[in-house]
């Protein structure tokens, strides 16, 4: 049975740094979701604010029953509500995964669920002011157990104006529960830098109208902020590189770290604020959309192609190919070709079958053919491939494949004697 409600005024104690700046809002905000959701705590007559030493961002800690949880609570959370509000931070329901099972099956049975994290802001939403930042499983066990007249108490760590620093933190700090995927946390630090790069990577096709970054890298699923960052940072390199001397330069394309901030992507957002309107980069980006698009045509109606469908998305891939693309962009007619590997009549575009059987000798006995990896090496026998490839416009060959493999060997082996001798002349 519940405890009689306490007629007493309601004191709220803040506890830990306080800004008072922003106690009088704060407080304002946990006095309005107190009379919403009626926190068991309140019956006591006082309701603790903490502050986070780290970000100053205020919460309560309180248990809430189901039926006023699920009335006013979403998990429709936007990291960004004021300019990218259409756009999610959360991860999606793993509807099929057994934890979930036995989570909503617990729920019927009475468990009271703790530690859901949630921001009070009636701004963003005024019918439903709770938005769930970490525990949407938790949330939608609940409600499917108050369907069937389970309402139980369930403790709820609860935020109070927040700002978009403080947002992302909670968002990322609250995620780590289930271990946030790398992929997930580069899209939420991407929406606090801005829209920039998505609205970018809609407008030449990498992502349709509308459409989001994918949160974890799967086939067949949306780019992820990290391909998109690699395509740009290796169209940049490629230029960045670009002469008549090739085949002794040192071609090497970069991979950005998943899940952690980027100060290369940094740098260049800072150093270059012009790239969203580069014509060059937009033609370039324009170009692989379309051989994303003619890879996966060539293989949509065949089973068990998955992997050749999807060739396109290999970091590795990609990321060669906006640097082959960077390399050439003086050089209009080996451009061209690069640009016209997507037309390649016949299906495949990428000849999946020939790079599965590309190998050196120094490969070991488990590699599956150029395109399968995405290690130093593998990117730099790509670029080889596509810049012979830019030579004739002829596609690619089995022969194209295995030349380009030789070649990249020969080059390594041409840069260690250059750095030796170099070493020796420093001497």
């Amino acid at each position: 049975m519940d405890t009689a409600v306490n007629t007493n005024p309601l004191k709220i104690k803040f506890v830990g740094a306080n800004d008072p700046k922003q106690s009088a809002n704060v407080e304002e905000k946990v006095r309005e979701f107190v009379a919403l959701f009626s926190p068991l705590e309140a019956e006591t007559g006082e309701i603790m604010v903490f502050s986070d030493g780290r970000t100053k961002a205020h919460y309560c800690e309180c248990h809430v029953r189901a039926s006023k949880f699920v009335a006013h609570a979403t998990t429709d959370v936007s990291l960004d509500p004021d300019e990218q509000g259409d756009y999610r931070a959360n991860r999606d329901l793993v509807e099929n995964h057994a934890a979930f099972e036995r989570m909503k099956d617990d729920a019927l049975k009475l468990r009271s669920f703790s530690n859901i994290v949630a921001e009070y802001n009636p701004d963003q939403n005024a019918e439903n002011p709770l938005g769930v930042i970490g525990g949407q499983h938790r949330t939608e066990a609940i409600r499917e157990a108050l369907e069937a007249q389970v309402d139980e108490f369930h403790e709820l760590k609860v935020y109070f104006g927040l700002d978009q620093e403080q947002r992302l933190d909670v968002q990322v700090i609250s995620n780590t529960v289930i271990a946030v995927s790398g992929d997930l946390y580069d899209r939420m630090l991407e929406t606090v830098k801005g829209p920039e790069l998505r609205r970018w990577c809609q407008g030449v096709g990498l992502l349709d109208d509308a459409e989001d970054f994918g949160d974890k890298a799967h086939r067949g699923g949306s780019i992820t902020v990290r391909l998109a960052r690699a395509f740009i940072i290796n169209f940049y390199e490629g230029k960045k590189s670009a002469g008549p001397d090739f085949d002794t330069a040192d071609t090497s394309p970069i991979i950005p770290a998943v899940g952690v901030e980027s100060s290369l992507w940094d740098d260049l957002r800072r150093k270059k604020p012009s790239i969203w309107e580069d014509v060059e980069l937009k033609e370039a980006g324009k170009q692989f959309a379309n051989l994303i698009f003619a890879q996966r045509k060539a293989f949509e109606n065949k089973k068990g192609s998955s992997d050749y469908k999807e060739k396109a998305l290999n970091i590795a891939i990609m990321a060669a190919w906006a640097y082959t693309a960077g390399f050439l962009s003086k050089n209009d007619a080996r451009l061209k070709r690069h640009y016209g590997l997507s037309q390649k009549s016949g299906g495949d575009p990428l000849n999946s079958s020939a790079l599965a059987k590309g190998k050196h000798k120094t490969d070991p006995h488990n590699y599956r053919g150029l395109g399968t990896r995405t290690d130093a090496k593998e990117r730099g026998r790509l670029v080889e491939l596509f810049y012979l490839q830019a030579e004739k416009g002829e596609g690619i060959s089995p022969a194209l494949v295995n030349v380009a493999i030789a070649k990249y060997h020969v080059k390594q082996g041409q840069l260690e004697v250059q750095k030796l001798q170099k070493a020796l002349a420093e001497k």
